[in-house]
Order: C-alpha cells, then sequence, then structure tokens
C-alpha cells in the first residue's frame, strides 16, 4: 500500500534507535518521517518546530473566533475613556 509522507527526510525506527539526535539533526530543523517496514509510523518534530506549528493553530483559531465575531455590534470608545 502506498503511503504519502510528509516530510522531506525519513528514517527507519532502526536508526532512530541507533543515534536519536543524529535522526532529529538529519532534518535540519524540520520534521523526519520515522519508517517501519517502509510506512510512516510517525513524525519527529523537533522542539522549535512543534513551537511554530502550535502558535499557528493558535493564530488560526484566534483568528476564527474574531471572524465569528465580526457581524456582533461595534461600541465606540474613546481613547481618553480608556
Amino acid at each position: 500500500m502506498a503511503s504519502t509522507i510528509l516530510a522531506e527526510t525519513s528514517a527507519s525506527i532502526s536508526e532512530l534507535k541507533r543515534n536519536p539526535m543524529g535522526t532529529v539533526a538529519a532534518g535540519d530543523g524540520f520534521p523526519v518521517a520515522i519508517l517501519n517496514h517502509n510506512e510512516p509510523a510517525f513524525y519527529c518534530v523537533p522542539a522549535p518546530a512543534f513551537e511554530a506549528l502550535m502558535n499557528r493553530l493558535e493564530d488560526l483559531e484566534l483568528n476564527r473566533i474574531a471572524d465569528s465575531r465580526g457581524s456582533e455590534p461595534v461600541i465606540p470608545v474613546e481613547i481618553d475613556a480608556l
């Protein structure tokens, strides 16, 4: 069965066991697909890439909330009143 690999770099589970940090480094800061019997089992995502992903997801959620409130009435406020 063919699988889509969503990473430019891949490694086997054996390679990951043999040299975990080397496997992570092989991705140059991007996720590494970890393969089990030539099928993607999971993705090894470096901490900075994971943090960027989580920040992007949070931004998308906040945008969704803001967009859903776009039809609510606007209350005019003067800056000096704050």
